[in-house]
């Protein structure tokens, strides 16, 4: 299909996105007293305590409930917390525990089977939360005494962390388990274990806070509280979303496992909500206040501790996927509706298990259920390739034009199309549950990691081999990286990552590079969302509030004075704050507003267009539809192509295009240079790349050209080591050296050169007649041409 095709279509059928909840209720409570809090110890099944003093387990597959244990009857249960799943294997036991906080003052480790396996005295009065860490080291408590402590997983006291004056009603570990946020009164804390770190404290709310959340993987907070709203902050402290004053106290909420939604309670409400905090669904069940929300591993189901001894159930159902002029909506659990919106006509795609996680890219839809992994096609929806998933939790999809990606359970897939398996990465110690589009990517030949153990590595992999690249070193940048994106176009050897850092810098790097390292460079600032184009290496970001587009970000390893007008900027406002750029097919980006609708922009298509003209290197068609365009924008681009392709000519024409004459002039003294090694290291040179033209050079065994090449640069030492080195030439250093101090009426001062300059006598005679024979050798050896202008330069203005 072709670009304005698709994007005219998709356009006409612009939509607001939305979600819903699809919840249940029994009709009689199976609790008499209030729940209290509930969580679930797999994706069909859930444990509930309430007031009554039973803990009861529900079975969603056969809808059956069971009492697991009926508690004493002084003890009052208040918050329930499982021990992380991703741990605990090796001592089978543990992972099949929780810990329960109780108004005595208790905390209770309690197993699987409902056997108390200890009970600790921990506070004076209530203990009002308890979580274990990430990797299950550790327990936190808080309590109605205001004190907030760590214990070892087997319930021994490690440390008091903070003393308080008021209750704290919540906690949450960090990201990496070594920071901890918790409220007091209307204050958000974030306290480091560390005791010499800076505690961070701001005021978030007008009324008490209840409850915070803290995702691991988009590293975002909730508050919500007695002024009856939820709110949501980096981990900065800085306010990213706050909701309009609901009727009665927020008094639950609770981020889905991935970051991308939130579920929050209170009194006869349930909403379901984005990560920007715009409302996608809201409910109004008869529950009474809902004290606790969890979600469940796979994170398609929540669930609520309500008020009235109830416990709800919502399914996030109509989540929707695009692709040029394909739409996919999951209308049921096991249930998927298939629209062209060019014929308007439909498919119904149902599966065995519930979907968990869904992708349309490229032409293809993957889907994985609870056990299984379905690719359709875009060309056929009745056949697809069914395979069974290694551990039945994928929590993210990734798709590039031959493959896709799947992160399940703790290790992540390659797969082809076909269903074969063509790789697994492995990163050491990576934790794959906190992994997601923004820290992972792929391309054709390349997949990027980037890992929470330390935010200033990006592990780069081959993808066919899941080997890492060149000596499997990752790439470092010098403070945390957020956001990374590998380009999709081009060949292998010519990939770059794009990676925005934590003071949202945009970097562009080299992914391949041959004995040396990776070179990053800034092309862009206050960037806050971008992509790259499905087919073509163009980016485009919403940087500063304004939407830009860079059509050839290589040009900042080719040209960089020519990166500002190879970029096209316009207005962002309209996109509102926190705008997100969700796709960039073609020559069409769809971007989501903070208010949950999508916003369709067009760009240029003829940068697209060069793109395929030169990587088919008809460079004739390219300098004709640039002739046609007339824009300085496609020129530029041109110039940098025909560069970084090694064709001069174009570059000639093209940056006389654009008025660059000085660099028409260099180009001309480039194409005259006597042989392929020569022209090639100007190029490098042109480029800025110095280092890689002095070793084209060397070797060619070009060494009076290496030497030529430093004095050119005064670079006197190098030039004074490659002589002193080959034994040759060292008499023109000197030469050259005595020239430049003459010049500027200077002394000889640098020890290296005060040593040479008394045992060697230097002629100019003798110096021209042996420069002269150097580029005879080399028009000998190279191809036929005059001698280049800037090395006869070089050569006559010696006097």
């Amino acid at each position: 299909m072709s670009r304005g095709r698709s994007s005219f279509y998709l356009q006409t059928y612009l939509n607001f996105c939305t979600m819903r909840l699809k919840t249940s209720l029994l009709k009689e409570p199976k609790h008499k007293e209030l729940v209290s809090c509930v969580g679930w110890t797999s994706a069909d099944e859930l444990y509930s305590c309430s007031d009554d003093h039973q803990i009861l387990k529900w079975n969603l597959l056969n809808s059956e409930t069971s009492l697991v244990v009926k508690l004493p009857d002084d003890t009052y249960p208040i918050d329930l917390h499982w021990f992380p799943k991703n741990v605990g294997s090796k001592k089978q036991g543990q992972s099949d525990m929780f810990v329960l906080t109780s108004s005595d003052g208790k905390f209770h480790l309690i197993s699987k089977l409902g056997r108390v396996e200890k009970s600790v005295e921990a506070h004076s009065g209530a203990v009002l939360t308890g979580r274990w860490n990430y990797d299950g080291t550790a327990l936190l408590t808080a309590g109605e005494d205001g004190h907030i402590k760590i214990w070892s997983k087997s319930g021994m006291l490690r440390s008091t962390l903070a003393q308080n004056g008021l209750p704290v009603y919540s906690v949450a570990w960090g990201p990496d388990s070594e920071k901890v946020l918790y409220p007091l009164g209307k204050q958000l804390i974030i306290k480091p274990l560390q005791p010499s770190s800076k505690v961070l404290q701001w005021k978030a709310h007008d009324g008490v806070i209840l409850k915070v959340d803290w995702n691991p993987v988009n590293d975002l907070i909730l508050s919500a509280g007695e002024d009856c709203k939820y709110k949501v902050w980096d981990s900065y402290g800085r306010a990213l979303y706050s909701s309009l004053s609901h009727e009665y106290p927020i008094t639950s909420i609770s981020w889905a496992p991935d970051g991308e939604l939130f579920a929050v309670g209170s009194f006869h409400t349930l909403r379901l909500c984005d990560k920007t905090g715009w409302s996608y669904a809201l409910e109004k069940p008869n529950t009474g206040s809902i004290f606790s929300l969890t979600w469940s591993v796979d994170g398609t189901q929540v669930a609520g501790a309500c008020g009235n001894g109830h416990v709800i159930f919502a399914h996030v159902i109509e989540q929707h996927w695009e692709w040029n002029n394909f739409e996919v909506t999951l209308t049921k659990r096991r249930a998927m509706q298939v629209r062209n919106v060019i014929n308007d006509a439909m498919d119904l795609l149902e599966f065995r298990d519930r979907v968990i996680k869904a992708s349309l890219k490229y032409g293809h839809l993957v889907v994985s259920t609870s056990l299984q992994c379905y690719v359709f096609s875009t060309k056929n929806w009745n056949t697809p390739l069914i395979f069974d998933l290694k551990e039945g939790t994928v929590s993210l999809i990734l798709q590039c034009e031959r493959h896709f990606l799947l992160v399940d359970g703790g290790s992540l897939f390659l797969y082809s199309y076909e269903g074969r398996l063509i790789s697994s990465p492995k990163v050491p110690g990576m934790r794959t549950d906190i992994l997601n589009a923004q820290t992972v990517s792929l391309s054709n030949d390349t997949i990027a990691i980037k890992d929470k153990t330390d935010e200033k590595l990006i592990y780069l992999f081959d993808a066919l081999s899941g080997k890492p690249l060149g000596d499997g070193k990752p790439l470092a940048h010098k403070i945390e990286v957020v956001e990374i994106a590998l380009d999709q176009g081009g060949p292998a050897s010519e990939r770059k990552v794009a990676f925005v850092d934590k003071n949202r810098d945009l970097y562009i790097s080299t992914v391949r590079k041959l004995g040396k390292e990776q070179r990053a460079v800034k092309i862009g600032s206050m960037v806050h969302t971008l992509a790259w184009n499905d087919l073509s290496n163009i980016l485009c970001g919403i940087q500063d509030s304004r939407f830009t587009v860079w059509y050839y970000p290589n040009v900042a390893f080719v040209d960089k004075e020519l990166l500002p007008k190879t970029i096209t900027e316009k207005d962002g406002s309209e996109y509102s704050k926190s705008p997100h750029i969700v796709s960039f097919v073609e020559n069409r980006v769809t971007i989501r507003k903070s208010d949950g609708s999508l916003v369709h922009t067009n760009i240029s298509p003829y940068p697209a267009i060069i793109h395929d003209y030169i990587n088919a290197a008809k460079w004739n068609e390219a300098v004709r539809l640039c002739r046609f365009v007339k824009e300085q924008t496609t020129w530029a681009c041109l110039a940098a192509m025909a560069i970084a392709n090694k064709d001069m000519s174009t570059a000639e024409i093209a940056y006389a295009a654009i008025g660059e004459i000085d660099k028409v002039q260099y180009i001309n003294s480039i194409k005259d240079l006597p042989s392929k090694e020569s022209r090639l290291a100007h190029i490098q040179l042109f480029s800025g790349n110095f280092q890689d033209a002095e070793a084209i050079i060397l070797q060619a065994g070009l060494i009076y050209q290496a030497i030529q090449l430093n004095i050119d640069s005064y670079n006197w030492e190098r030039a004074l080591e490659l002589a002193v080195k080959h034994k040759t030439h060292v008499d023109t250093v000197l030469a050259y050296r005595q020239k430049y101090l003459n010049d500027f009426n200077k002394k000889e001062t640098n020890k290296r050169f005060l040593q040479y300059a008394e045992g060697v006598e230097v002629d100019w005679e003798k110096i021209r007649a042996k420069i002269e024979m150097e580029l005879v050798k080399e028009r000998e050896r190279g191809s036929t041409g005059p001698l280049g202008p800037s090395t006869r330069s070089s050569v006559s203005t010696q006097q």
